[in-house]
């Protein structure tokens, strides 16, 4: 049986427009090279809904609001990297539709991407699973 360590604390945010999902290209492990909704390491002292709401800010200087729980998911410890075990919040953020999205931080791009484009990029399965779920049962506004 194998063992792991206490999951570190971490977010991300999904932020749709348009039927477009926000997503940014990971500079650094874990996930480097790969898309994933804007997230990030909880600070400590931090909630996981202002984790999400700060790493948005910080990786493609989108301000999010009212966040609502998507999902809670256990990224289990990738072989040979160190600290990569996470219990990961991920939330859907409203955010200003006329923000200019910008990667920054440790994003290499960012941009939007429609379901079907989000299929054919290197994604972690947790956003593909996300995306799938998302394309399934859209969230209604009022």
């Amino acid at each position: 049986m194998q063992t792991y360590s206490q999951p570190r604390l971490a977010s991300s945010a999904i932020v749709e427009r348009d039927g477009r999902f926000l997503l940014v290209k990971r500079m650094n492990p874990p996930a480097a090279d790969l898309y994933a909704f804007p997230g990030g390491r909880a600070e400590p002292g931090e909630t996981p809904a202002e984790t999400a709401i700060r790493e948005l800010l910080e990786e493609t200087g989108i301000l999010g609001s009212n966040p609502r729980l998507f999902e809670e998911v256990e990224l289990l410890p990738e072989e040979g990297v160190a600290g990569s075990h996470f219990l990961l919040s991920v939330f859907r953020l409203d955010a200003d539709t006329e923000t200019v999205v910008r990667a920054d931080s440790d994003a290499a791009e960012a941009g939007w991407f429609l379901p079907e484009e989000i299929y054919a990029l290197p994604v972690p399965p947790s956003v593909r699973a996300c995306v799938e779920r998302l394309a399934k049962a859209p969230e209604t506004h009022a």
